[in-house]
Parts: structure tokens; C-alpha cells; sequence
């Protein structure tokens, strides 16, 4: 059996792939035809989530196993099967690290394997990828993170405006000329030989 499987990017666009997939492929395999579907790139670590009826986690499956005693289920070791059971099952992907990309996928569909079809193929495309991955809020990063504010000092042209600057040379260097002589060549009478 293949099952078509519908994952849509967690942004405010309508962005969202179908890919067919054989039900003894495992997540694994699903994890390669969303980067597929998706031109992810890069090795970052995923995670699927399995959810029930009301959207709670079930499961949770990485893909590399991440757990002290090295027991612990990854990708590889679920079906498809397994993961969606009946038509409408879902799950929550998420891809990458400091750049996270979110996906929501659901089963909308099993039919007969088709011959000569090499799966997970992306069957239909919706929307562009965005280059970034999307914020949570949806709402643009600023570029820089700092917001540009007066310093201290205040501004410049309230001070310039403000009168003359007769008052900030109150030490009057150039009443005390003293006559140093550091330069020690300044009066050589000497003859160079």
C-alpha cells in the first residue's frame, strides 16, 4: 500500500507538499522525501512527533537516538504503518537546530502501490519556500538587534545650538609657553664629518 501524506510548512503562506510513500518504508524514509519535498538542506537533526485525536504527543522519534542507555526508538525503527495508522492520523516534524523548520503532516489518502515508481515521491507542490525558516510569531527579524537610541551625551545639535564654547577652555594652556629645548639637534653648531 502507499500512503499519500500531506505536510504543510508552519508559516503564515499556504505552503504544503504531497508525497506518497510505501507503508513498510519507515520515518526514515519519510525524514529524506520531506528535505526532498522541501530542498532542505544540510545533516540537521529532526524529530517526529506523533499525535493523537486532540493533537497530544504520543510519540516522540528522533533521528539519531538520543537517549542515556542507547535503547531508545529512532526513525528507522518505525513504520509508516505504524506511525499513521487510519486515514486523518497526524504527525509534527520538525527539521534543524538554530534555523527550525515546522511541519504538520496527515494522511489524507491510501491507494495501491503503483510499478516502477521509486518512493517517497513528492506527487504535488503548493506555495514557495521561503529562503529562512519562519519565526514562531510570524513577524519579520529585525535587522539589527539594538535599537538605535540617543546616548547619554545627548545631541549634538541641541548642544551646538545652544551657545559658545568659550567656557569649556578654562585652563588657558596657551598663557604658559615654556620653553622646553627637547629638540636636541634644534641648535647643533656642530660640523658634521
Amino acid at each position: 500500500m502507499v500512503y499519500k501524506i500531506r505536510i504543510i510548512l508552519d508559516t503564515r503562506d499556504d505552503i504544503f507538499r504531497d508525497v506518497e510513500i510505501k507503508d513498510k518504508q519507515n520515518l526514515w524514509n519519510l525524514h529524506l522525501g520531506i528535505k526532498s519535498a522541501f530542498t532542505l538542506m544540510g545533516e540537521d537533526l529532526s524529530v517526529f512527533s506523533i499525535l493523537d485525536e486532540e493533537g497530544t504527543v504520543v510519540k516522540t522519534v528522533p533521528l539519531e537516538d538520543m537517549s542515556d542507555d542507547g535503547e531508545g526508538e529512532i526513525m528507522s525503527d518505525v513504520y509508516i504503518s505504524e506511525a499513521f495508522e487510519k486515514v486523518g492520523d497526524k504527525l509534527h516534524f520538525q527539521y534543524g537546530f538554530m534555523d527550525l523548520w515546522e511541519f504538520f503532516l496527515e494522511l489524507v489518502e491510501i491507494t495501491d502501490e503503483k510499478p516502477a515508481v521509486n518512493y517517497p515521491i513528492t506527487v504535488f507542490r503548493f506555495g514557495n519556500m521561503p529562503l529562512k525558516a519562519p519565526s514562531k510569531t510570524g513577524a519579520k527579524k529585525p535587522k539589527n538587534s539594538a535599537p538605535l537610541m540617543d546616548d547619554e551625551f545627548g545631541s549634538f545639535e541641541d548642544e551646538f545650538a545652544a551657545g559658545s564654547f568659550a567656557d569649556e577652555d578654562e585652563d588657558n594652556f596657551d598663557e604658559d609657553e615654556d620653553d622646553y629645548n627637547d629638540d636636541p639637534f634644534a641648535d647643533d653648531d656642530s660640523e658634521e664629518v
